[in-house]
Parts: structure tokens; sequence; C-alpha cells
């Protein structure tokens, strides 16, 4: 059976593509650690692979990415969101697949690459049976005293040493209120924020370096947060913001979103950063005042 190739470097993935006859269909999925969709996909593509033979030469070839790791081909096959599967033949991109929906990934592959053997649903385990639970056995495992017999708890009070229902209060609540006053602050520290992986001159991820590019292309003064520096924020912000992923941008103290939904506003609205634009091409950092960094919101 077929596998899922794991590619590590761009001379790795640029030797594996020569390698190739141009009648080979791939099938290239990036992904990242942190995104629990990833791993769902790896599964469905793990599963598709074995239900092709090897074959010499292949038919298809199964791949699998880090999009941060690999910036330079993420953005070749333009990827702005993870994860995302690209069907490739003779250096021609005949589809691409955004998300892990089971049905959608095997509709794309087989359309190009054939049909493999059978795989099921996708290898998925089978639905659980439920059966009624027997009356005799439910009232022995509640602690009653036969068989047909339950417990009668009507006059039943908790006692000083019974285990408590509920936690205990503590200093937690306080914790999140002064964090998240603090990230009301950073999202705010200037008109355009950006919280990123690195810093604008050395980004961390393939993600941050493009919406970094693209604020500078557009010529937008920004300021930004590493959150690599500090993990607090990295976390609170997350659950704060109800937006699991970075990079992220904030317009006005209001999220915008992560690179694929400021591409999708730009799309929609070439004028979306008229307001904080000084000048095509002449985007950059915004003054130090405007800047943030892991102990304060604005310097």
């Amino acid at each position: 059976m077929s596998t899922v190739t794991e590619i590590t470097t761009d001379s790795a993935f640029h030797s594996h593509l020569t390698s190739l006859p141009p009648t080979t269909t791939l099938a290239i999925s990036f992904h990242t650690p942190w995104a629990a969709p990833c791993e769902q996909m790896r599964t469905i593509l793990s599963t598709l692979a074995s239900s092709y033979p090897p074959q010499t030469p292949p038919t298809v070839s199964f791949l699998s990415l880090n999009a941060e790791d690999l910036p330079d081909i993420s953005e070749a096959f333009e990827v702005t969101a993870v994860p995302f599967l690209v069907l490739q033949r003779d250096g021609k991109v005949l589809e691409t697949v955004s998300g892990s929906d089971a049905s959608k990934v095997r509709d794309a592959v087989e359309r190009h690459a054939g049909k493999g053997g059978n795989t099921g649903k996708l290898g998925l385990p089978p639905a659980l049976d439920a059966t009624p639970r027997d009356s005799n056995n439910a009232a022995d495992a509640n602690g009653g005293g036969g068989a047909g017999v339950s417990k009668d708890l009507s006059g039943y009070a908790p006692g000083t040493h019974d285990p408590k229902t509920a936690p205990e209060m503590s200093s937690q609540a306080g914790q999140t209120e002064e964090l998240n006053k603090r990230l009301e602050g950073l999202v705010k520290a200037a008109p355009v924020m950006l919280f990123m992986k690195g810093t604008p001159s050395t980004p961390q991820c393939g993600f941050s370096r493009q919406l970094v590019g693209l604020l500078r292309e557009k010529g937008v003064r920004y300021g930004f947060f590493n959150i690599l520096a500090d993990e607090e924020v990295r976390q609170g912000l997350k659950v704060w913001a109800d937006w699991p992923t970075f990079p992220q941008l904030w317009v006005g103290g209001e999220l915008v979103g992560g690179l694929d939904i400021v591409k999708e506003e730009l799309e929609s609205d070439q004028d979306f950063f008229k307001d904080y634009s000084v000048g095509k091409g002449k985007g950059g950092m915004a003054a130090p005042e405007a800047q943030s960094t892991p102990a304060t919101a604005s310097t």
C-alpha cells in the first residue's frame, strides 16, 4: 500500500518532484503542528494512501509539508490557511481543498488519481450500539438493596464530610480579569496591530511573513507584538478574541482575522487599509511609541 511522505526541506520537495513522471498525480498536504484539523487531515490522507497499491511509476504520490517550516513552497501554492490540499500533475495545479472535510478530500483525490481500494468510510470507526440497561443491574449499580430495588434519595442532604460538588473559588478569576485588561490595551496600542510569530524583520512563520509583506506592500503603518515572547498573551488572546491561530490583525481595536481573512477583505475592498496607509510600498512598523513589547502595551 502507498504511504504519505513527510517532506522537511525545499530540496527534498523539488527532488521528489523531479523523480516523478509527468503522469503522476501529486497530493500535497500543507499542515502545522498547532492546528487540530491537520491531525484529522493526516488520518484521512493516510487512509486514502493505503488504498492505492504501490506502482512503478506511481499513479499518485501523497506528500505532507509543514507550511510554516517551508514558507517558500507555501507561498508558491498560495497557502493562507491549514489544512490545505493541492492536487498537481505535470507542474499544473488541478484542484485545491481547504479544510479537512473527508468527503471533499476523497472526491478530489479520486477525481484526479482514480479510485483506490476499499477504505470503508475512510477508516472511521463504526458507530457504537446503545442497548437499554437492565433495571435490576441499574439498581445494583446505584446502590439498591436488591433486584428491582432502588435507593430512596428523597430525604438525602449532604453532610460535612461529603465530597464537594463544586470547585473552590480562587484568585484565578482576578488573574483572568487582569489579563483581559492587558489584552484590551494591547489590541489598541496602535490603530493597526499585528500579533505575530517573531518580528517584522525576522518573522518566525510563513503566514506572519506573508502578512508583514502585505502590510508593507499596501503602505500600512502598524504596531506589532511577538507572541512567542509572551506565553500568557499568546494563550490569553486565543481565548479573549475567540480566534485560535496566529498571526492576528487588529484594526481600530477590532479583530480582522488571519492572513486568509485579510486577503478576502482586500479582494472585496481594495481601499480596506486606505485610512492607515502612508503610501504604496512604504508601509512598515509604526513609530516606537506605537510598538508593543512583552512587558507592556506600548513604550
